[in-house]
């Protein structure tokens, strides 16, 4: 039976990952922050299949944190084949008003999280000859106002994951970065609604990283940009 681990995986795109691998019969294991969020979404997965989901409290800034939850599903399972690196933070505002903190936060969640995710989590991907995904963003590659903080996080998570990537290929361990253009989620602040229909959709993300560790052991789709097909009805 095949694990994965997802971070930021109560909602939005983490939790259409999940819902993916669940129904293609693998167990996941899901963290965020806040225990009610790691236990309703827990409970909801297990509802798809019963038993195929953990929750785990855990902070994608803290190293300590991240191996605990790594070991958790060891303990668990036994194994580690997946780890998908969703967890994000995105604050905006032009560089006058961006505070120390916004920035920082920033950096530490959406960069400095995937060095730990990594660290925490290669030897046992090693042992499985399996698969870290990170979740950047088209905003990895264009930069755009009142993004310096999100842009520079971003452009460093897939200069990460790339770097990544070639240290670890012959260890039989594949890295790719799936990089969104706009996703209906909960991110930012922004409840989805009806409006929200001509966005990528979370479930979307989950079928391409449902497609990606089906590839043949050969190829690796190293770094995927995706879109929405087309733009908001104005």
């Amino acid at each position: 039976m095949k694990t994965a681990l997802i971070t930021g995986g109560s909602k939005g795109i983490g939790y259409g990952v999940a819902e993916k691998l669940i129904n293609d019969g693998i167990k996941v294991a899901i963290t965020a922050r806040t225990e009610a969020d790691v236990i309703a979404a827990t409970e909801a997965l297990n509802k798809i299949k019963e038993g195929f989901a953990i929750g785990i409290v855990s902070d994608v800034k803290d190293l300590a944190s991240q191996e605990a939850a790594v070991k958790q599903v060891l303990d668990t399972w036994g194994q580690l084949d997946y780890f998908i690196a969703n967890a994000g933070v995105g604050h905006f505002a032009p560089i006058h008003e961006l505070t120390a903190e916004q920035w920082q936060q920033t950096i530490d969640i959406n960069l400095t999280g995937l060095f730990f995710s990594a660290k925490a989590s290669l030897d046992a991907l090693k042992a499985t000859k399996g698969y870290f995904i990170t979740i950047s963003s088209l905003a990895g590659t264009n930069f755009f106002a009142q993004g310096a903080a999100y842009n520079a996080s971003k452009f460093g998570a897939v200069g990460f994951s790339q770097a990544m990537m070639l240290d670890v290929r012959n260890d039989d361990i594949k890295v790719t970065t799936i990089m969104p253009g706009s996703v209906s989620t909960y991110f930012a602040g922004h409840t989805p609604s009806d409006a929200d229909a001509w966005k990528i959709q979370p479930e979307d993300i989950g079928q391409i990283v449902s497609d990606l560790i089906k590839m043949p052991a050969r190829t690796l789709p190293s770094k995927i940009e995706v879109r929405p097909s087309k733009t908001a009805k104005k």
